[in-house]
Parts: C-alpha cells; sequence; structure tokens
C-alpha cells in the first residue's frame, strides 16, 4: 500500500443495518448453519492460544471449491483476500480492469496502491484486453448487477490473461448462492471466497484465497501471521461441510428470487441475477432516495444503488426469507 495514495481515497459506508426491523441492505444469509453456536462456544478455551496451521479449515475450503489444502489461503474475510491479492500484484505504475457497476472496494484497494483503475462495463469485461495490465477482477457474480458469465466463457478469458501475463482475481464471494463450479486452482487465477453471504456470520471475518505456483508462495509469504482467529476458523471448517444446509439456502435463494422478479417486475425494472440480490431500477419518480426514506418509515432498509459507479435510480435488495420478501414486495409497490 503506498502511503501518500491512503489520505486521498474516499471510503463508502457499507454493511449492515441494525437500526431497522428488515435489513435487506446486505446480502448475508439471514440463516446460518445448524451447531454453529456449539461450535463456537466450543472453540472459546482453544483461543487462549495463538492460531495454528488452520489445517481443517484449509481441507473444508479445499474439498469446498474443488482444490488442494496447501492451494488455500486463510484470511480475514474476503476483503482481506481481495487486498492481498491487490497488494502483492500491482505497484503505482500499474493498471488494473476493473468492472462497472460493481463492488467500489476493488477501485479503492487500486487507488490506495496508487495505482490506475481502468473501468470497463461488466457485460464487456470478459471480451476487453487484458494486455499491458497488472490484474484484471472479475466478480462472479457481479455485485450488484447479478450478472453471472459460464464457466467456458470465464477461462476463454484466463487463458487469454495467461497469454498476456495478467493475472486474474475472481471474486466469488456470491458463487456459493449458485450451482457452478468454482475457478479454484486454475493457473494464473486467484480465487477470492467468503463465508459472509452464505453463511450468514459477517461479523466472524472468515474467507480465503486459492492460488496455484509461484503466486500462491508470494499470497502465503504476504498474509498476515494469525490471519483468522480460532473461533472463526472452527466455525468456517463446520460451515463449509454444511452441505444440506448449501442446497436448501440455493434452491430458497431461486425460489424467492423468481418470486421477487416477477412481482417487481409489475412496477419496476429489475436486472436479471444469478445472485442473492436484485437490481432495482425504480425510475425518477419518486426516484431512489424517495423510496429508501418511505422503506425505512416501514422499517426496511435497502442499499442505495447510486453509490455504484454509473448508477443515479438504482436500489439493490438482498433475497431474504418468503415472510420479510412478501413485506418487502408490499411496500415497495406501496410507495
Amino acid at each position: 500500500m503506498e502511503p501518500d495514495a491512503v489520505g486521498s481515497v474516499d471510503r463508502v459506508e457499507h454493511g449492515s443495518d441494525t437500526a431497522v426491523r428488515y435489513d435487506f441492505s446486505a446480502n448475508c444469509n439471514p440463516r446460518i448453519p445448524d451447531g454453529t453456536r456449539d461450535v463456537y462456544r466450543a472453540a472459546f478455551e482453544r483461543a487462549r492460544s495463538y492460531p495454528g496451521g488452520y489445517d481443517a479449515f484449509r481441507r473444508a475450503a479445499a474439498a469446498f471449491v474443488g482444490c488442494a489444502p496447501q492451494q488455500v489461503i486463510p484470511t480475514a474475510g474476503g476483503m482481506a483476500a481481495i487486498r492481498l491479492t491487490i497488494e502483492t500484484t500491482v505497484t503505482a505504475s500499474s493498471s488494473v480492469l476493473v468492472p462497472t457497476p460493481s463492488f467500489g472496494e476493488y477501485a479503492r484497494e487500486v487507488h490506495l496502491q496508487d495505482a490506475t483503475p481502468v473501468f470497463v462495463p461488466f457485460e464487456e469485461l470478459l471480451t476487453s484486453d487484458p494486455g499491458d495490465h497488472a490484474l484484471v477482477v472479475v466478480p462472479t457474480p457481479n455485485n450488484p448487477t447479478g450478472g453471472l458469465p459460464g464457466r467456458d466463457e470465464l477461462l476463454a478469458f484466463v487463458d487469454r490473461c495467461r497469454s498476456a501475463g495478467t493475472v486474474v482475481l475472481v471474486d466469488e464471494a456470491f458463487l456459493g448462492f449458485t450451482d457452478q463450479s468454482s475457478l479454484a486452482g486454475t493457473p494464473g487465477v486467484v480465487v477470492a471466497r467468503s463465508l459472509t453471504k452464505l453463511f450468514g456470520l459477517p461479523g466472524l471475518r472468515m474467507g480465503y484465497a486459492v492460488a496455484t505456483g509461484g503466486m500462491n508462495e508470494q499470497l502465503h509469504n504476504a498474509v498476515e501471521p494469525w490471519a483468522m482467529g480460532v473461533p472463526s476458523a472452527a466455525v468456517g471448517a463446520h460451515c463449509l461441510a454444511a452441505s444440506e444446509f448449501v442446497t436448501r439456502t440455493r434452491e430458497r435463494v431461486r425460489r424467492e428470487r423468481k418470486r421477487l422478479t416477477e412481482a417487481l417486475s409489475v412496477r419496476f425494472e429489475v436486472a436479471p441475477s444469478r445472485a442473492p440480490f436484485l437490481l432495482v431500477d425504480v425510475g425518477d419518480d419518486p426516484g431512489p432516495d424517495s423510496i429508501r426514506r418511505s422503506l425505512r418509515a416501514a422499517g426496511i432498509a435497502v442499499r442505495d444503488g447510486t453509490t455504484f459507479r454509473g448508477l443515479d435510480t438504482h436500489i439493490r435488495i438482498a433475497v431474504r426469507t418468503s415472510e420479510e420478501n412478501t413485506r418487502l414486495i408490499d411496500a415497495l409497490l406501496d410507495v
């Protein structure tokens, strides 16, 4: 990170909104795997010692994404994996291909390196020329649009990046909500994974990077010591083994996302999504600010879509439980 760049980089606050009853602003699972609390409590005594080698967590993560355990680098959430990759790949003279609209922290991390983000519409990212760029960021699915390129299309782009000597950072924070397989273990790719979203535990900061070859060695050397706490590693290993929970979550998200899309499309433009959220264009009348205020008065928080580059009439809503989604539908169609 470049010290001279830190003071010039702005921050957009985002995350959970605990001041309302129904929080649709954060894309976290409203449910957690059975037994998680017991695992957390049992890890307390072990938390009185420094973390060890994270062997159980690495094995669980590797089994979940289909890679070798030694390719897994535990981190304090997916965001830490993203930062670690950018810090070890990007210099002040570098440029990085960044999709838009997308997660604002990508460009922010590039700016913190005093490097240059080159913005490309998400739909055009995989047809872009990766040459002369140190890194390309590919979110799968993309936040906030929910778009997800097919695996073959992604692998073809990775081949082009590998030929150009460009590292591909694939952010799979939301991929676990889909049936599409991970790119973990693919040469030339660093995968960043988060347990925050799928397992509904953002406060525990559980995540990991996956890389091969020299990039794997580089990330292992650069990652901070004890990057994940003992309770987080124990809970993470437990959650990653909860296959039935993941299956039920995927089914619920598909069903409820379809219901939300059909209901809200009567009045608004809803972007097709493969993610546990929907991008909704609410138009100028009454506009996103007015709609967010009205929803908040009803105890509902949604994400301000205008904080994403290129969006000015949008909100983003999470896909939650059936009861909560019904409340949101009723409130949105009533404003």
